[in-house]
């Protein structure tokens, strides 16, 4: 197969248009506090204003996988920058917390149909031999905005306003469109009927399955709504499931998941940010509440997972082809899983170093193991079906994600109440912020420190969780991949497959720009 003479500078569009979203994601952190003094935005409105985003963005990853799919990746891509670009100079210039709800839900659309494309695209312009390094870079660009994304939002709003973190979305969607239209080419798989009720009961199944996750790392199920979102979570993901077996143009190709590859890398990558989803919530919490760090410093402190995952993204992608990818994806994530332990060691006086050491060790083990997951997730990925498979891969890593955040977050606050004196007044046994403003305002120096010692415990104990499922995720690589050259990828799981399977025809594409 011939090489796209231009698949690099195509690969950079690709990053381009990947960064935006994670930066976008991360900026929100620091800028949630002067955005809802500026807004006059309540509590209820804070939330919604970060969960209406992961709702949307979550609820149409499928469909615009499949979408991508029949209508053109190309396409797709440049209709979901420009839709993301539109949307965040609505969110800079909002007025009220209604207008800024309604720009971050035209920005989750506009993710949604950008993310599934992105590898997709990736797919067809990149060869099985060079795939490897080009989701290293991926990947490594990704991990560029999880890191800049709070000290970029914290510069920004130290020197002009809130609205900065959104309007510096327009000028990079800009450029990424001119890029894909001058420089991509289009590419479409097999033209096939439309499943209108598959994508219909997708949106309905997983928008109230990330709800559901959401809303009970909040209060529980108690709530009535939130057993109610659960009821039809299920429902629909079932129907879905059902309907996707019975109908002759199935949306999402669930038998992907007979394929003992495409199930280990996915459940292994599930775990993985599950764990990942945990670290981002508990980790930034630790170092502004306990270890008194700036919402900027915070962002530096990850630094260093960042430089190891950089450089190992890069050793990963040239080992990968010798020592296979069921090999550097399992040690990869036991390497990650020692660093969740060592996560789990701090104390209220940790030293940098020793927050160093252990993000060394999830940065070595991520650039390790995730292009080697990565890339035999979206091998066993007929090439024809390239977009509903990279969407289906983002949607089960973003209900891990989610699900990490509330299990997570659920283990570190039942630590923490435990861990906290009786005596504590009202709120302070369930919130380490309460804990620190009654102690700031009543001088009780002792409350602060058994805040924090309170918090430690209980993050110790959502790090040992994580660590756990991580180990898990090792165990399944190990158990499940399968690499080409070493043994069979589907055949022992699945049966018999046609050739066509294991080796799919690259789709149509046009070299046109």
């Amino acid at each position: 197969m011939e090489r796209h003479p231009r698949r690099w500078l195509i690969l950079i569009v690709l990053c381009l248009s990947g960064l935006v979203l994670v930066i976008d994601n991360m900026v929100l952190t620091v800028s949630v506090p002067p955005m809802a003094k500026a807004l006059g935005a309540s509590a209820q409105s804070i939330q919604w204003i970060i969960d209406s985003y992961i709702l949307v963005f979550a609820g149409l990853l499928l469909t615009a996988g499949s979408l991508a799919d029949r209508f053109g990746r190309r396409r797709t891509l440049i209709i979901g920058l420009a839709l993301f670009g539109g949307a965040s100079l609505l969110a800079a210039f909002a007025r009220n917390p209604e207008q800024l709800i309604a720009g971050r839900v035209l920005m989750g659309v506009g993710g949604a149909l950008v993310m599934p494309s992105t590898l997709s695209i990736l797919i067809t312009v990149f060869d099985e031999d060079e795939r490897p390094k080009a989701y290293a870079v991926w990947g490594a660009a990704a991990m560029v905005g999880l890191v800049g994304g709070p000290v970029l939002g914290g510069v920004l709003i130290a020197h002009f306003w809130w609205g900065a973190v959104f309007l510096m979305n327009v000028p990079i969607a800009v450029l990424a469109i001119t890029a894909a239209v001058l420089l991509m080419p289009e590419s479409r798989g097999p033209w096939q009927q439309a499943d209108p009720l598959g994508m219909l009961l997708s949106m309905v199944g997983m928008t109230a399955l990330v709800w559901t996750i959401i809303a009970s790392a909040r209060g529980g199920l108690g709530h009535s709504g939130t057993r109610v979102s659960l009821v039809v979570a299920v429902v629909s993901l079932l129907g879905f499931g059902l309907w996707e077996r019975r109908t002759a143009a199935p949306m999402v190709p669930l038998n992907l998941f007979r394929n003992r590859v495409f199930s280990g890398a996915s459940f292994s990558l599930v775990l993985l940010t599950f764990a990942n989803g945990g670290l981002m919530l508990v980790l930034t919490q630790y170092l502004q509440f306990v270890l008194g760090y700036t919402p900027t410093r915070t962002g530096l402190a990850f630094a260093p997972l960042a430089l190891a995952t950089l450089v190992f993204n890069s050793l990963g992608a040239a080992w990968g082809a010798k020592i296979g990818n069921r090999a550097m994806t399992a040690g990869g994530l036991a390497v990650i899983a020692a660093g969740f332990g060592a996560l789990a060691c701090l104390t209220t006086h940790a030293g940098f170093g020793e927050l160093a050491v252990a993000m060394v060790l999830i940065g070595i083990g991520s650039g390790l193991a995730m292009p080697a997951a990565t890339t035999a997730l979206m091998g066993a990925v007929p090439a024809e079906q390239a977009g509903v498979g990279s969407a289906l891969n983002d949607t089960v890593q973003q209900a891990g994600a989610a699900l990490g955040v509330a299990v997570l977050g659920a283990v570190l606050a039942g630590g923490y109440t435990r861990a906290m004196p009786h005596s504590a007044p009202g709120a302070s046994l369930h919130s380490i912020s309460e804990a620190l403003a009654v102690a700031a305002s009543t001088g009780d120096a002792k409350l602060a420190e058994a805040a924090r010692a309170a918090f430690c415990t209980g993050m110790s104990a959502s790090f040992v969780a994580a660590a756990g499922g991580v180990a898990v995720a090792a165990v399944l690589a190990l158990l499940l991949i399968r690499d080409p050259r070493t043994g069979p990828a589907s055949e022992d799981a699945a049966g018999p497959q046609s050739r066509e399977q294991e080796c799919p025809a690259r789709p149509a594409v046009d070299t046109a720009a």
